[in-house]
């Protein structure tokens, strides 16, 4: 039968992994009114002041053709400004606003508990070895 194939392949399970992933970080960070690729644009952009959104796509591992609508509701937000970038006058670089680190201050510890959830029901040693394997999967360098 067909749907046994399917339920035997990596890809049904890794969207099932990711609608559990969204679910948990929908219920724990509703009132954040952020998605999951905003977060953690605006923990880049923290991290990072000053950084352009070609870097940013680099280092959150997003297409760069969207990233400037995920950057265009931080902005309209009021979570990250956009400013001439002061080496490169045809470009704009980020920062954070006050309310986007606050945001970030009040949200991080949500998130973590998201993490939390999405391996709980492994044992210490099986979530080392999933990180490890969902790295290597997706072409990331293990540590």
């Amino acid at each position: 039968m067909l749907t046994d194939l399917f339920l035997q392949m990596p890809g049904h399970y890794i969207r099932r992994a990711q609608q559990v992933s969204s679910a948990y970080f929908t219920e724990e960070l509703a009132d954040s009114e952020l998605t999951s690729v905003q977060m953690v644009a605006l923990v880049a952009i923290v991290d990072s002041p000053g950084i352009d959104a070609t870097r940013l796509s680099e280092i959150i591992d997003f297409d760069r053709a969207t990233i400037g609508g995920v950057v265009d509701r931080l902005e309209r937000k009021g979570l990250i400004q956009r400013v001439v970038n002061p080496e490169d006058k045809r470009s704009k670089v980020m920062r954070a606003t006050p309310a986007g680190k606050a945001l970030l201050d009040v949200s991080l510890p949500r998130v973590q508990r998201v993490q939390e959830r999405i391996l709980a029901p492994l044992s210490p040693e099986d979530r080392e070895t999933f990180l490890r394997l969902i790295k290597t999967v997706i072409g990331r360098q293990t540590d």
